[in-house]
């Protein structure tokens, strides 16, 4: 296959990538990213220089259709799989412009080509959050969605409009939603490569409210396989959730990276929590388990350890976003204020 992946210089993206050019020796990509703060096209270059021209790359905004219609004007493209996405909800309450943008507007592009050029996949990479905060049970696929944030309802806006476009235009449209995602190369605003560079740089850990907030905590090569794994032998026009079913609360999370880099404890700072900030999510993983085999492969710790020392390890690759102003200033509008009202007090 011919593969165009939207926003593959990203965190998830970029795995993809690899798992893609790493499997199928016959398969070829091409990645379209605009490079913002967390598109680094330093996720894919060794690919130039290993793969030939199995790899191609465009920086390129996929709301702009005319440039996007170049890639698929010029070469068959057998699949899209979209990662392309604003996906941080603290940047989402700042300013949700963007979010709309990228995550409708951008993915409309998309599926106008793709359905124009008669692709023969469409995968759409979306998020537990579309459900809201799950105080208990798990969500299924077929639940009510009921986003609360500006990026959660952007992005189950994207689902709905993606399936409107098989229900309506026979796309074969499929649509991944992933519990929370972590690994190497994730931009540092995200919690884990957050917290520990901030505990490499002996910085304070802000975290929100008490810390017992709980994800569902999913390795990146986990849900790259099963997103792979819907592209090839997933049903159109269905969703299937994708979780690691490692319940932990905020909390456990930092603690675990204390422990991991050395940091002293007192560096844990309790900040005031974040408007709207969901409680709890946990998606039921069953369909794609039981229709296409899927099962996750990383344990948790193990998986958590080895990618918090790949911080520790690879702080050329972090150091230079840390200091940047883009990410100074974000920093100080989200975190900037809640840590001077610590008084410097855990």
């Amino acid at each position: 296959m011919h593969i165009l992946v939207a926003g593959g210089a990203g965190f998830i993206g970029s795995h993809f990538v690899d798992r893609v050019l790493e499997t199928y020796p016959d398969d070829s990509v091409t990645v379209v990213d605009c490079e913002t703060y967390a598109g680094n096209f330093d996720n894919l270059k060794r690919w130039f220089f290993t793969v030939g021209g199995r790899m191609a790359f465009l920086k390129a905004d996929i709301a702009d259709r005319d440039l996007l219609e170049t890639v698929f004007a010029n070469g068959r493209i057998d699949a899209v799989v979209n990662f392309a996405a604003e996906s941080h909800v603290d940047r989402s309450l700042l300013n949700s412009s963007d979010f709309l943008r990228t995550n409708v507007l951008g993915l409309h592009v998309l599926l106008e080509l793709a359905r124009k050029y008669q692709t023969a996949r469409f995968v759409q990479v979306s998020t537990d959050e579309v459900y809201g905060q799950v105080l208990d049970g798990r969500s299924t696929e077929n639940d009510r969605l009921d986003p609360r944030s500006p990026y959660s309802s952007s992005k189950a806006a994207g689902d709905h409009l993606a399936r409107s476009y098989h229900v309506s235009f026979g796309l074969p449209v499929m649509v991944t939603r992933g519990s929370n995602t972590y690994g190497p190369r994730q931009y540092p605003e995200k919690l884990v490569p957050l917290m520990a560079t901030n505990a490499l740089l002996g910085e304070p850990l802000p975290v929100y409210g008490d810390g017992k907030q709980v994800r569902d905590w999913l390795h990146v090569t986990d849900h790259c396989s099963a997103i792979d794994l819907v592209l090839r032998q997933g049903t159109p026009g269905e969703i299937y959730n994708i979780g690691g079913d490692n319940l932990r609360e905020n909390w456990e999370i930092v603690g675990l990276i204390l422990q991991v880099t050395g940091a002293s404890r007192d560096l844990l700072t309790h900040v005031e929590d974040r408007a709207g900030h969901d409680r709890r999510y946990h998606v039921d993983s069953g369909k794609i388990e039981r229709e296409l085999g899927w099962h996750p492969q990383v344990d948790f710790t193990r998986g958590m350890v080895e990618s918090i020392r790949w911080y520790v390890d690879h702080p050329e690759w972090w150091q230079s976003i840390r200091q940047s102003d883009g990410f100074k200033e974000y920093y100080q509008l989200v975190y900037g204020q809640r840590l001077a009202a610590t008084g410097g007090k855990s």
